[in-house]
């Protein structure tokens, strides 16, 4: 990669882990549904406008709406909200590519390799501490774990319809899927929430700011930077950088909100980035790794 798409890479990675600080910021300006709900207003609008229409198939755009934009973001903005801190959020969420696998074995017969394999027992020990840890005296609500890790599924669930849905634009597939979640959250929203019209008319400027880097700058820049990307990159070299979004999702937390993090917290994500590493690297990386940690053993004996 050239030095400028390895910088635009690692931009986007940040942009993403921040984002999980913006989300902290902005469940203290609004409820959770109501907040995912004026996100992907505004992550339509205008940027639809601006983009091709019929790009996406009508089928792909409406389920990978309901899945990804209703049930996934509701559940991570209900789950920090009942407790879940931002930089473990940020972490566990990436679950979804464990599952992804695992769904992907199941539903479209493309079984793991055994390296994948042992990626995905390593994160699912990482995942296993800290279910002990919330039960015992972690900072992480038990609830929200179990809501941020059933989020990471819905996200998985939406990443095998991408895979159905075949060569699709991610950035088109974005934006007009945005256009599903509205009214589906508005609606949950009423019924499960309230004083959502005050809360709109007292608006504070961190909710204006939270409003605007989830929908502009994390939803409309950041994936129409991975498409530029994506578009001139083979998955296998891109996919790697988003290990960073759980990188810059914590130290962001620890630096903006304070968080910090006991042994076993730190235990748990070692587990699981260890294993999110060996799943998402290219081979050929892990051939070199092999090879270097043997040559490394010869040279000690």
């Amino acid at each position: 990669m050239k030095i400028q798409d390895i910088l635009l890479a690692v931009v986007v990675a940040f942009i993403w882990g921040f984002n999980f600080v913006v989300i902290e910021l902005g469940l203290d300006s609004f409820p959770p549904l109501l907040f995912s709900a004026l996100r992907f207003v505004f992550s339509a609008f205008p940027a639809i406008f601006f983009i091709q229409k019929g790009s996406v198939g009508l089928r792909w755009i409406v389920s990978i709406g309901l899945v990804l934009g209703v049930v996934m973001f509701s559940l991570l903005f209900v789950g920090m909200k009942i407790g879940m801190p931002a930089g473990l959020s940020s972490l566990v969420l990436q679950i979804q590519s464990v599952f992804t696998l695992l769904l992907s074995s199941f539903l479209l017969r493309d079984a793991p390799t055994a390296v994948q394999k042992l990626g995905i027992s390593i994160a699912f020990g990482g995942i296993v501490i800290l279910v002990f840890d919330s039960i015992g005296e972690g900072r992480s609500s038990l609830v929200g774990l179990c809501i941020v890790i059933a989020a990471g599924l819905a996200w998985a669930v939406s990443n095998i319809l991408m895979k159905k849905a075949g060569r699709i634009n991610m950035f088109h597939l974005v934006i007009q899927m945005s256009l599903i979640p509205p009214l589906p959250l508005f609606f949950l929203s009423f019924f499960f929430e309230n004083g959502q019209i005050e809360t709109i008319a007292d608006i504070s400027l961190t909710g204006v700011f939270a409003i605007f880097y989830t929908s502009i700058v994390s939803t409309v820049l950041a994936f129409g930077f991975w498409g530029k990307l994506l578009s001139r990159y083979s998955p296998n070299v891109v996919a790697p950088f988003s290990l960073l979004v759980p990188v810059f999702g914590m130290l962001s937390s620890w630096v903006v909100l304070g968080e910090s993090f006991n042994n076993r917290e730190w235990i748990a994500s070692l587990c699981i980035f260890a294993g999110l590493l060996v799943i998402v690297a290219p081979r050929d990386a892990l051939n070199r790794i092999k090879s270097s940690l043997a040559l490394a053993m010869q040279r000690w004996e």
